[in-house]
């Protein structure tokens, strides 16, 4: 395959982020925070209305039946609105988890004392229809259901068009967390029927944390009136007074929706969901082939690896120790992502954000030399990491 053309390196020399999110940044969406904006004005207002259509947008045909409403915070405020905002107060979600993002869902509902069943795949093992299907058939008090894009504790795609059939066949209506997903992989509302999910504005769009997004079908939006446990969390309300004025309720992030507004320009120009998801997956391709080749080897097989970030086993070898590698990889300009599994060591390498294939070569050749200046002999991992992907084969 031949290479396409360069991504300009960051032009402060400050290291590339290997991360889902906070990501490296073009420095046209740096600059464009350089400038103040009144949140009332009618400038910064126009901005808000052409950063909604962009964002609904996205979703292709079948738009017309959503709304975009921008929320303050990061991801998880978003998900906190979105599970206060549609679960209705006597209504149960279930809770599909397998990682630290569904984990951190359910924790939320504990907060919002609602009711929810949690259904744990454990690190990493994805949530089917098969089991959405007997959970919603043996449970009808459940009234939702929650999914994960991808959970990228992991860097697992969930197979969500598989959740929302099951979901919707049972007569329930789905909520997705598609934080680290949205923008790079379609949500086509043709495809796959969900009643709102949620994105942030610091992942595959390539803004600047600040705050996230809910995208809802309209009557949705319409029937969570009152439900909210939160005065700045209720989407309802944000989105009725956005309608009625064009205004956030509370003080928004000026220079934050100001960079998130470049980097959609970005985007589209990119070739939108289809071209920002095309270079990612060939970042991973990349990547992952180079790595393999250095003998590292991944938690997942081909059907499940995402194009947001991977996940390899530590080496068995004694000389690997995660802190050295992670410190030495800093230093030749790449800031790696610790493991989040439980059963076995692991490391984490983000494909998202202003990289490209090119740099994903140099992230391969940094490892390599990371390992030489380590002693470390043999990148394969210990027998016990096998034993545990081989539970995903099964």
């Amino acid at each position: 395959m031949t290479q396409g053309p360069r991504i300009d390196p960051p032009r402060l020399n400050e290291p590339y982020l290997l991360t889902p999110g906070p990501l490296t940044t073009s420095y046209a969406t740096k600059e464009a925070m350089l400038r103040d904006w009144g949140s009332w004005d009618g400038d910064f207002r126009a901005m808000t209305a052409e950063m909604r259509k962009r964002l609904l947008a996205l979703l292709g045909p079948g738009a017309e039946a959503f709304d975009c409403v921008p929320i303050q915070g990061s991801g998880s405020y978003c998900v906190e609105a979105m599970l206060g905002s549609f679960v209705p107060r006597d209504g149960k979600v279930l809770v599909l988890a397998n990682g630290a993002y569904g984990l951190r869902a359910a924790k939320t509902m504990e907060y919002l004392g609602r009711d929810f069943h949690l259904l744990d795949k454990g690190d990493y093992l994805p949530p089917r229809g098969a089991e959405v299907s007997a959970i919603l058939e043996a449970d009808p008090a459940i009234t939702h259901v929650l999914a994960i894009h991808c959970e990228t504790s992991s860097g697992i795609l969930n197979p969500v068009e598989e959740i929302s059939a099951a979901t919707y066949a049972a007569g329930r209506e789905l909520l997705i967390d598609s934080m680290s997903a949205f923008g790079a992989l379609g949500l086509r509302p043709w495809e796959i029927r969900y009643e709102a999910m949620v994105s942030s504005a610091n992942k595959c769009i390539e803004g600047v944390p600040g705050f996230g997004f809910v995208i809802a079908r309209k009557e949705a939006l319409q029937r969570a009136a009152g439900n909210s446990h939160s005065l700045s969390l209720d989407v309802e309300a944000q989105w009725a007074h956005m309608e009625k004025t064009g205004q956030w309720r509370f003080t928004p992030p000026t220079h934050v929706v100001a960079a998130f507004l470049e980097a959609l320009r970005q985007h589209e120009a990119e070739g939108g969901v289809a071209g920002r998801g095309a270079r990612y997956a060939r970042n991973r391709d990349v990547m992952v082939e180079g790595m393999r080749e250095l003998g590292f080897e991944t938690l997942l097989a081909e059907r499940w690896l995402s194009p947001i970030i991977v996940t390899f086993f530590c080496p068995a070898d004694e000389m690997f120790v995660f802190d050295r590698f992670y410190e030495l990889m800093k230093a030749k300009g790449f800031i790696i992502y610790p493991g989040k599994l439980t059963v076995v060591e692991s490391f984490r390498i983000g494909c998202i954000g202003q990289m490209d294939e090119h740099v994903m070569r140099q992230v391969v050749r940094a490892a390599q030399e990371t390992l030489a200046e380590m002693g470390v002999a043999s990148a394969a991992p210990p027998a016990a990491a096998l034993e545990e992907r081989a539970k995903l084969a099964a």
